[in-house]
């Protein structure tokens, strides 16, 4: 059964913008940290960025510092990544996590969530 559904994934010029969304149920996204990560074809899942459960804190890796902002809202059981000034090398495929854990002190590894996405396409032209 499909647990968490990414969406807003599509074709952008460089410098555009698109939202990401990712819609769970209160079994899948209740009170755990969730993350966004991606991959490129022929490299590894990247870590992209992380919100605990109450939204009081966030991470980002650098390269998306200042363009993207993750959120989310408990109430109706969904995350966002806002992703401005898009670049061509942000090009792959985004998923979405959840990570049941209360203490993940490598949240940067995919190894660290349990939950996982279908994922959704963003390719940026140049």
């Amino acid at each position: 059964q499909v647990q968490l559904v990414e969406s807003g994934g599509g074709l952008v010029q460089a410098g555009g913008s698109l939202r990401l969304s990712c819609a769970g149920s209160e079994y899948t996204f209740g009170r755990y940290a969730m993350g966004w990560f991606r991959q490129a074809p022929g490299k590894e899942r990247e870590f992209v960025a992380r919100i605990t459960w109450s939204g009081g804190s966030t991470y980002y890796t650098d390269s998306v510092k200042g363009r993207f902002t993750i959120s989310r809202d408990n109430a109706k059981n969904t995350m966002f990544l806002q992703m401005n000034s898009l670049k061509p090398e942000d090009t792959a495929v985004y998923y979405c996590a959840a990570d049941r854990s209360t203490y993940s002190p490598t949240f940067e590894s995919p190894l660290s969530y349990d939950i996982w996405g279908q994922g959704t396409q963003v390719t940026v032209s140049s």
